[in-house]
């Protein structure tokens, strides 16, 4: 990362730093989220977000996010999944489903924007195919999930 990003997309790229790490195995979750923040100079209420969003998505993976990934992510396994585009997925879906006041729109572009700056262009898409899908069955009336073509 060039810089100090700020704003909710500084907070879920460092988000997923941390869980980045942890999926690794590289480190508990308290010491990755930690070790994120002592580099990222985020305001307290940004690193607050950053912790927040990282125990969240950790503790919800197994019960809750990984099998509605699973669900959507046809012909794939989690373990088959980048590393990276998995964590995106699971930041991205623990967002949508306790964060409602994040427009989902947003959080949906900026998982596409974190695929693409970390992974690659084929992987933008693989998120917003996933990750559209559940926001059509989550929001049928008013999803119509960004376009990762810019």
């Amino acid at each position: 990362m060039n810089g100090k990003p700020t704003g909710r997309r500084a907070v879920r790229e460092w988000a997923l730093r941390a869980l980045y790490q942890v999926d690794l195995g590289a480190k508990p979750v308290e010491e990755a989220v930690e070790e994120v923040l002592s580099v990222a100079g985020l305001e307290p209420e940004d690193a607050d977000t950053v912790r927040e969003l990282v125990v969240g998505t950790v503790r919800l993976q197994p019960t809750e996010l990984d099998p509605i990934i699973q669900q959507y992510a046809r012909g794939w396994t989690i373990e088959r999944m980048a590393v990276i585009d998995r964590n995106i997925l699971r930041l991205a879906l623990y967002e949508l489903r306790h964060h409602p006041e994040q427009p989902f729109k947003v959080v949906i572009n900026d998982a596409i924007e974190l695929a693409k700056k970390y992974s690659t262009a084929e992987s933008g898409r693989f998120v917003n195919g996933i990750l559209g899908a559940i926001v059509r069955q989550m929001y049928p009336e008013e999803a119509t999930p960004p376009s990762d073509e810019r």
